[in-house]
């Protein structure tokens, strides 16, 4: 599970220092891929075929299945594919992309737009936040194809259980129920979330919260949605909208009525030379990311973290299931 998103323009210099000495040592790691798959609805005449291609990723198992997916379509069109997924951390994948070492990848657009870019503020629409990353890279050898409705960004969780007490629907519920009653929300969060501007102060006095320090209890990510869904320490959790883990453990999700937290929309991020050398990738990739959705992310996601499966399988196995591939 990821940490809280960099903010700012003196966080992702940071970053992107640790990035060059990464790309220093040169990212020769990574495996073919040797599935035998052909075309299904995408990919019909191996457009791609001659081609060598490597896909990247990030380290979190939502990432993983979405470079497994482009690794799939491009092979399934005829691509010798280099599979560099798995990557520590944001700045190691992005930088491959930049640098040339990897082709293609999904990123995640408020990621670009603060941690690579600089900015310090989202914009609350997610296709005007799009247009403005694909902008700002113009120039950085990097494109972005149109974003996917996938939106991995930060809620606050409440079981079933306790929801049919409280019927919370809105991060404002959240606020008026701490006003009425402050003694009803204990919530459990990251170390990092607890004191980030963009964590929990910002969101206390972006809808008016005032939630006692006693009733904000500390933990690992994994661990809080344990406690939101079987103790009564939490009443709600910090949470990543597409976790899968959020439907295993019958969990509701509020809506951040007043756009606090930055829009992450999944969306194909390439080299700028390899899509100037095939363009067909585009045609390729726009209908899968078309399919993708913050429901389609918690589904897939499950299978790896909750049910323990392979992410290359659970990808293999939804591009089949949904006609993009087929098997060879």
């Amino acid at each position: 599970m990821r940490t809280l998103r960099a903010r700012g323009a003196a966080g992702a210099a940071a970053a992107l220092l640790g990035a060059a000495a990464l790309g220093g040592c040169g990212l020769k790691s990574g495996s073919p891929m040797a599935d035998d798959v052909r075309p299904g609805s995408v990919g019909q005449g191996e457009p791609l075929k001659g081609a060598s291609l490597t896909v990247t990723s990030k380290n979190f198992s939502e990432n993983i299945v979405l470079g497994q997916m482009i690794g799939l379509i491009f092979k399934a069109a005829g691509a010798e594919v280099l599979d560099r997924t798995n990557l520590p951390g944001s700045i190691s994948s992005r930088e491959a992309i930049r640098k040339g070492d990897a082709d293609a990848m999904y990123e995640y657009t408020g990621t670009a737009w603060i941690t690579y870019q600089g900015n310090t503020e989202p914009i609350d629409d997610p296709h005007e936040q799009w247009e403005a990353v694909r902008a700002g890279d113009a120039g950085n050898g990097v494109v972005w194809l149109p974003q996917s409705a996938l939106n991995n960004t930060y809620t606050l969780a409440i079981s079933k259980k306790n929801n049919a007490r409280y019927k919370l629907k809105t991060l404002s519920d959240v606020a008026e129920l701490a006003r009425k009653d402050p003694s009803a929300v204990t919530l459990c969060v990251e170390n990092e979330f607890a004191s980030r501007e963009d964590g929990l102060p910002g969101m206390e006095k972006a809808y008016g919260m005032d939630i006692p320090a006693a009733n904000i209890r500390k933990m690992d990510a994994g661990i809080i949605y344990t406690q939101v869904s079987k103790s009564d320490s939490c009443l709600l959790g910090e949470a990543f909208t597409t976790d899968g883990r959020i439907k295993a453990m019958d969990l509701d999700t509020l809506a951040d009525d007043r756009h606090f937290f930055p829009n992450y929309n999944a969306a194909p991020e390439l080299n700028a030379k390899t899509l100037a050398a095939y363009p067909v990738i585009e045609k390729l990739l726009d209908p899968l990311t078309r399919k993708l959705t913050t429901e389609v992310a918690r589904e897939l996601n499950a299978k790896v973290d909750v049910d323990g499966e392979n992410p290359h399988q659970v990808a293999k196995d939804w591009l089949v299931k949904e006609g993009f591939i087929k098997e060879g």
